[in-house]
This record gives structure tokens, C-alpha cells and sequence, in this order.
């Protein structure tokens, strides 16, 4: 049975749809004013990951990924670059498909664009207004009350008193409240803008999430995920302004992926340590960075590091090397691995569990291919399919191995000549020979493994 990690509950649970074998899932996107980062990668990998696992079940998944193309950032950069925002937002999203498609990471079924929704948005904080959740400032603006809404906070277990007493009116404010936040932004001159009830304006972020999601997928709906700075106060928001507006619960579950780090440290512009997705691309395959993305579980922070990725190559050259070794054939295999594989992921999308089955089924095809089994080529299509379960393994083994190595590095055909020649040695005793292969592999970065399976290699830098 699926479980699923709720941040709403703090604890897993059986996952039950709205519509038995459907699921309906909803994730925050990119705000397109820049190049995306490697954080945004890992959320578009992380529910990439979940989606093609459920779709791989028979879930049949409408996955939704909005796209904020209006917001403060962007009519800023627009102004800086002196080009209209259309101009830009339509180049920054042609990046971040660009992107997507080296990471492997599918489009979702519905990308609707805030832009696209204006009157979605008007209807709704119409609505909110009529019910008394919303106010028409004198400046033009219109505020959401938060305290009007009884369940603010029980996303990030937030407490409205605390809340209160630690925010303050900024002078000239025009909030009710310093709890209030914004729904529509009267606009300043020369910014983009259309026309509502209450002036010529934009919406406000956290509204736009609100209409979108229930025009894509309606007024409840299974799954809402997103990267870990949105819990609070954006989700938060989203759900106060969508169950005032619709009066029922807006989303059953509620996950989030964690963070990601630069040698254990958050990343940030302002420490120098900020990386986009092209920039890593350059240095590293982008199959790589898609196990790396993969192998620690969605919930978890992870660290970028020189040593993470190595080991993320490492690691995926083993997959490479052992498929490499025989053609995939489908057929009947009696193992559990596939069983196993998909427990681990039916538990809350458990991938470094997940990975660590595949690894015992290299083990499994080495062995096999060593003794020449007929089992082999059928252990080989588990071993992709898996693989491709995942959004990785489908590339030619040679030609992956082969574009791992660098200008000037050996390559994974002299890797495997040279450790064909110290069996060959060891074979005959000759365990000076066989020694001197080693070094001459440590002396260029290639650190051999011997196991009762045989040898396999990996890259130290």
C-alpha cells in the first residue's frame, strides 16, 4: 500500500485518492525571471521521480506545475534589462525547458501560467471580499484578514497570537492588520497590469497558486507539493485563501522537499555558493546530477559537493558497467528485487532504499554474466527498467562510460582492458604484474574494488 508523508499531520499515512486509481497533484513552479538553480532541480526531479513511480503502478496522475510569470522579481529584472516582461518570462521558461529536458524531467500534464488565469484570480478575491476574508485598501490595494480565518497555521503549526505579537504596521501602512497580506496589487506606473473591480493592478503570489490549482484540478484535490521555503508563508496563505473561497478542504496531502545545501552550508547568492543548473551541467553529465538528485530521499536536505557528485558518478558507472557486460532481453526472472524496489518507493518514495536493491541486483547480473546464465540478458531488462522507473539507466552503457571521461583521462575501454590484463595476472601469480596494474590506475584517479563478485572501478576525481 502506498504511504505518504504528510506535512499537514507530520507523520505517513495509507494514501487514499479522491477517485480510486486517479490522483490529482498540484506543485509549485519556478517564478521565471533568472536561470534555475540546482534547488529547483531537485523538486523538478524529486516529483518527476514520484510521478513516473505512480504512473509505473497504474496511477492514472494529472500532474499540474504552474508558472509564475508576474511577480515583483520579474517586473524588476524586466525594468533592469529595459525589455517588456513577456519578453523576458518567455526566454527564462525556454531556459528552464531546456533544462528540464537535459535532467530528464517530463512535463508535467497542465503548466497553466499565472498570467493566463487574471480573471480565475478577480473571481476569487471577488469572493473572498463578498464573504468579509478580504478588504479593498484606500490604496488601491486588496488585503487577505488573516485572522479571520480560524485555521491560519495549522500547516507549519503556527500560532496567530505569536504571530501577532511579533509583526508590527509599518507606517503609512494600509493593512488592518500587520498579519494581512496582499491579493492584488494596485499598480504602480509604467508596470504591467489589467483591469479589476478595484483598479488597474497584478495579482499577489499567493493568490495566484489559490485559482490556478482550482480551475486545473478543482476546489480539493490529492497532492500538493513544493520546495521547503513554501510551507510558510505561501502554502499557508493558499490554504486560508482557498478554504474561505470554496468553504472545504483544499488539499489531502501536503509534501515538500527538502533543501539543498553547498558543502553543508545553505545555499546563497550572497555566499557565493549559488549554482545554476547550466553552470553544473557544464562540469558534470546531466544523468549524474539526476542520480545525485535521486539518491538521497525527497524529504531530506542534500549537499552538493565535488565529493557528492563523484560519488554520483561512481555510482551510476556501476549501473553502466553492468549492463555494458550483456544485451537486456525481457524474460521471467525469480527474484524479488523488483518486489523489494517498489516496497521502498511505495514507502513514502523511498529512493536510497530503492537504489540500494538495484545495487544488489548489479551484484546479482555481474555474477551472472561472469558464469555466462542464460539469466542474464533478463536480469539486465530489470535492471534498465528499474532504472527507467526512475528516469535513468537509458542510455547506451559504452557510450555513457565513454563520455565520462574527460579530455586526458583514460578511458572506461582502457579501464576495463587494463583490469582485464591484472586477472589475467593474478591468474598466473604474477602479483607484481598485478600490482603495478593498480597503482598505475590509483597514479590516473581510477580506485579498483575486488569482491567474490570480481572488480569494479570508480573515479576518485
Amino acid at each position: 500500500m502506498l504511504q505518504i508523508y504528510n506535512t499537514l499531520t507530520r507523520q505517513k499515512a495509507p494514501f487514499k485518492p479522491l477517485v480510486d486509481g486517479h490522483i490529482s497533484m498540484y506543485v509549485c513552479g519556478i517564478t521565471v525571471y533568472d536561470y534555475c538553480h540546482i534547488g529547483h532541480a531537485r523538486v523538478m526531479v524529486c516529483f518527476d521521480v514520484i510521478t513516473r513511480y505512480l504512473r509505473s503502478q497504474g496511477w492514472k496522475v494529472n500532474y499540474v506545475r504552474n508558472i509564475t510569470d508576474v511577480d515583483d522579481k520579474i517586473i524588476k529584472r524586466a525594468q533592469d534589462n529595459n525589455e517588456p516582461v513577456d519578453v523576458l518570462t518567455a526566454r527564462m521558461i525556454g531556459a528552464m525547458h531546456e533544462d528540464e529536458d537535459k535532467l530528464n524531467v517530463l512535463r508535467p500534464d497542465q503548466e497553466p501560467k499565472a498570467t493566463a488565469h487574471i480573471d480565475d484570480i478577480v473571481t476569487m478575491v471577488s469572493s473572498l471580499i463578498d464573504k468579509g476574508f478580504a478588504y479593498a485598501a484606500d490604496n488601491g490595494d486588496v488585503y487577505y484578514r488573516v485572522e479571520k480565518f480560524e485555521g491560519y497555521g495549522k500547516l507549519t503549526r503556527q500560532n496567530i497570537e505569536e504571530l501577532r505579537s511579533g509583526s508590527r504596521v509599518e507606517v503609512g501602512d494600509a493593512k488592518e492588520s500587520p498579519l494581512d497580506f496582499v491579493l492584488w496589487k494596485a499598480a504602480k506606473p509604467g508596470e504591467v497590469s489589467w483591469e479589476s473591480p478595484w483598479g488597474a493592478g497584478r495579482p499577489g503570489w499567493h493568490i495566484e497558486c489559490s485559482a490556478m490549482s482550482k480551475c486545473c484540478l478543482g476546489e480539493t484535490f490529492d497532492i500538493h507539493g513544493g520546495g521547503p521555503d513554501l510551507p510558510f508563508p505561501h502554502h499557508e496563505n493558499e490554504i486560508a485563501q482557498s478554504e474561505a473561497a470554496n468553504g472545504c478542504q483544499y488539499v489531502n496531502y501536503w509534501m515538500h522537499a527538502g533543501p539543498v545545501r553547498v558543502n553543508k552550508e545553505k545555499m546563497s547568492k550572497s555566499l557565493g555558493n549559488f549554482f545554476t543548473i547550466r553552470e553544473v551541467l557544464k562540469t558534470y553529465d546531466a544523468e549524474v546530477v539526476r542520480f545525485f538528485l535521486s539518491s538521497v530521499h525527497y524529504r531530506s536536505y542534500i549537499d552538493y559537493s565535488e565529493d557528492s557528485l563523484k560519488d554520483a558518478r561512481s555510482g551510476l558507472e556501476r549501473f553502466y558497467q553492468a549492463l555494458r557486460s550483456v544485451e537486456p532481453v525481457e524474460g521471467v526472472v525469480k527474484n524479488d528485487f523488483t518486489e523489494r524496489f517498489n516496497q521502498a518507493m511505495s514507502d513514502d518514495f523511498n529512493t536510497p532504499k530503492a537504489f540500494a536493491v538495484m545495487f544488489e541486483l548489479v551484484n546479482e547480473l555481474n555474477k551472472a554474466s561472469r558464469e555466462l546464465s542464460p539469466e542474464a540478458p533478463a536480469l539486465a531488462y530489470q535492471l534498465k527498467s528499474l532504472g527507467g522507473v526512475l528516469g535513468l539507466l537509458q542510455q547506451n552503457p559504452a557510450a555513457f562510460l565513454q563520455g565520462e571521461s574527460k579530455a586526458g583521462e583514460i578511458t572506461a575501454e582502457q579501464i576495463e582492458a587494463l583490469i582485464e590484463d591484472r586477472k589475467q595476472a593474478r591468474s598466473n601469480k604474477d602479483f607484481a604484474a598485478s600490482d603495478r596494474i593498480r597503482d598505475e590506475l590509483a597514479a590516473q584517479g581510477i580506485i579498483l574494488k575486488d569482491s567474490r563478485e570480481g572488480t569494479t572501478w570508480f573515479r576518485e576525481g
